[in-house]
């Protein structure tokens, strides 16, 4: 059975601050997952990794570099992305690649550690589909 969920969508533009901003405020309402596309590459312009460190509380680094190695098996490029993740109070944030095929290998390749994350920070569970994706949780 999996666990319903309302999804909270923000276009907003590139920038540190509005990055920044929209973090705190999804995070400050009480959103349980929080997850970024873009802003994680090394142009100008990428500065998702530095808004998110201005706003979280623990950096989960094994979240970044499980997406770059599941990438690299794809694309020599991936050494260059800059994901992370991390926690503000209950809330799990994880920055994800802005092309839609990455997004697919980065979330699928660390998202069975997400529910366990979520229980661990004191936020809402969520139990997944096996068929789709099989939860990890320790005994």
């Amino acid at each position: 059975m999996t666990t319903p969920w309302t999804p909270v969508r923000r276009v907003i533009p590139d920038g540190q601050d509005s990055v920044r901003d929209t973090l705190i405020d999804l995070c400050d309402r009480g959103t349980d997952l929080v997850l970024t596309t873009g802003g994680t590459g090394p142009s100008p312009r990428d500065l998702t990794p530095e808004a998110m460190r201005q706003v979280m509380d623990k950096e989960l680094p094994g979240f970044g570099e499980a997406m770059r190695l599941a990438s690299l098996r794809d694309v020599p490029t991936a050494i260059l992305s800059r994901q992370t993740a991390g926690t503000r109070r209950r809330t799990l944030i994880i920055n994800l690649p802005g092309k839609p095929a990455a997004i697919d290998v980065c979330l699928m390749a660390v998202f069975a550690a997400v529910p366990y994350c979520l229980d661990l920070i004191g936020a809402g569970r969520i139990d997944t589909d096996p068929a789709i994706i099989q939860a990890f949780r320790p005994r």
